[in-house]
C-alpha cells in the first residue's frame, strides 16, 4: 500500500496544481466532439487533475466542481480503489456530462458510484481519433473534412470523457469511481440561521 500512496503522490504532483477549472474547461471545450454536450447537457462535472496509480492494488482520486447550467453549485470528490492486474501511474482531467435533470439529481444525490461496466472515452485535444468503449461509437481522420460523425451516446444519462495529462497505466475502465457531492449552499454559514 505504500508503494501505491508513492506512486500517486509522485505521478499528481507535478500538475496537481497547474490546472485551474476555467483552464481544463476551456481545453475540453475545444474538443469539436464535445460541443454538443455542453450545449445540451443538464450539468456536468469537472476534475482539473485526477491520478491513478497501482501495482495490484490502485487507486484513483481527484477533486472537482458541478455545474448546472454552467452555474457552480457544488463540489464533488472521485475515490476508486481496485484489485488486480495493474501497473503504473496516469494524471487526467476528467469531465462528467449529466444529460438531465434525473441523471443531475443521480450524480448529487450525495454519493454516487459508477457500475463495474462503466468506461469513458478519451480525448487528445486537437486530434479526431479517440479511443472509446461501451455503447459509443468513435471517429478517425485527418481532419473534420474527412472525419466521420461522432454518435454521440449517453449510458444512463451519463457521458464520462477523460484527457490524458501524464504517466502511463494499463487499465482504462472508470467502473467503481464513487463520488462524494457537497453543495456549495451547504457550505454558506448564513444557511444555518
Amino acid at each position: 500500500m505504500r508503494i501505491f500512496l508513492t506512486l500517486l503522490i509522485i505521478v499528481m504532483h507535478p500538475v496537481a496544481y497547474a490546472d485551474s477549472y476555467d483552464g481544463t474547461l476551456d481545453v475540453f471545450e475545444s474538443a469539436p466532439e464535445l460541443k454538443p454536450y455542453f450545449e445540451n447537457a443538464h450539468g456536468y462535472a469537472v476534475f482539473p487533475t485526477a491520478g491513478k496509480g497501482g501495482f495490484v492494488v490502485g487507486g484513483a482520486y481527484g477533486k472537482g466542481r458541478v455545474y448546472e447550467h454552467d452555474r457552480v453549485v457544488g463540489d464533488v470528490t472521485m475515490a476508486k480503489l481496485s484489485i488486480g492486474f495493474q501497473l503504473g501511474g496516469q494524471t487526467f482531467s476528467e469531465v462528467i456530462f449529466l444529460q438531465d435533470k434525473r441523471a443531475f439529481d443521480e450524480f448529487t444525490s450525495g454519493r454516487f458510484e459508477f457500475d463495474a461496466t462503466a468506461s469513458a472515452i478519451v480525448i487528445t485535444v486537437g486530434a479526431q481519433a479517440q479511443a472509446g468503449t461501451a455503447g459509443t461509437s468513435v471517429s478517425a481522420g485527418l481532419g473534420p473534412m474527412s472525419t466521420n460523425q461522432v454518435e454521440y451516446g449517453y449510458n444512463k444519462g451519463m457521458a464520462v470523457f477523460i484527457h490524458p495529462l501524464g504517466g502511463l497505466m494499463f487499465e482504462a475502465s472508470i467502473g467503481g469511481q464513487k463520488f462524494q457531492f457537497t453543495s456549495t449552499k451547504a457550505k454558506r454559514p448564513d444557511d444555518s440561521k
